[in-house]
């Protein structure tokens, strides 16, 4: 009964990282190098923020693509598709304020406000908003459109609590880390609903993402270590890498031996 409540009449496993230490580390860390990947795909590598939009929104459409047509959870995939959809996250809200001059205040709200919305249209459909029920092509096109809504409002809040507010890098980081300490103490001890806790704090590790990758890449001059795009891109998606191998790994270990007929 438990195996069948986990597939959907076409045969579709539930298509979400099992939420573990380590999805909150990568989906730290996959924050970060949206951040940071895009600044240096756009200035470092000189290629405007235009064109790099152009070339990194067609990879995600077709890390994207290749994810919905798996039928179940395939950790590489998954977790390239979270990296990218968190480096055009950060695209499109770099496009709003730095090519249109659209203010932070405007796209932290607008964001904000179809976040609220897929939320809404997700649950009127669906009747729930858990990522333990994502086994329906339906259900994950919610999922992902909140997700893409989540990186984007990170982008413009974390530059706007750090930049539009003068707070600096280090400082949003710490608030938003903060925040998320809050986030955690009312789950397990205030008792937060589950699903409630788990989009908040989805919600609050992008702008300390963010945060931390301005904080590392900056120049000194600006308020970072001055670590550079390119060096901090590498260390973490090197980190990002290796952990995924690792899970991989992992799984497979766990997975249950195929015992050819007759053999048992």
């Amino acid at each position: 009964m438990k195996m069948l409540k986990r597939w959907n009449d076409a045969g579709m496993l539930n298509k979400v990282a099992e939420i573990t230490i380590y999805f909150w580390i990568i989906k730290i860390l996959a924050t970060t190098v949206g951040e940071t990947a895009a600044d240096m795909v756009s200035v470092t590598l000189n290629l405007g923020l235009t064109i790099t939009s152009y070339i990194m929104t067609g990879v995600f459409v077709a890390a994207l693509i290749t994810q919905i047509r798996y039928r179940k959870y395939v950790p590489w995939i998954y977790w390239l598709t979270v990296v990218l959809i968190s480096v055009v996250g950060t695209l499109i809200s770099d496009n709003l304020v730095d090519n249109l001059g659209i203010s932070l205040e405007t796209t932290t709200i607008a964001f904000g406000v179809a976040l609220l919305a897929t939320f809404g249209w997700w649950y009127a459909k669906e009747r729930t908003l858990s990522i333990h029920t994502i086994y329906t092509t339906r259900r994950e096109s919610f999922y992902w459109a909140a997700i893409l809504f989540t990186f984007a409002l990170g982008t413009s809040g974390g530059d706007l609590a750090a930049e539009g507010l003068k707070l600096g890098y280090g400082e949003a980081a710490l608030i938003f880390a903060g925040l998320i300490g809050v986030v955690t103490f009312a789950y397990y001890v205030l008792r937060l609903n589950a699903v409630v806790a788990f989009w908040i704090a989805y919600i609050l590790t992008r702008p300390l993402g963010a945060s931390f990758g301005d904080l590392l890449s900056q120049p000194v001059a600006d308020g970072g270590l001055g670590l550079g795009t390119v060096i901090t891109s590498t260390i973490f998606l090197a980190t990002i890498v290796f952990l995924v191998v690792h899970l991989t790994r992992r799984r497979n270990s766990k997975a249950p031996l195929m015992l050819e007929p007759g053999s048992a």
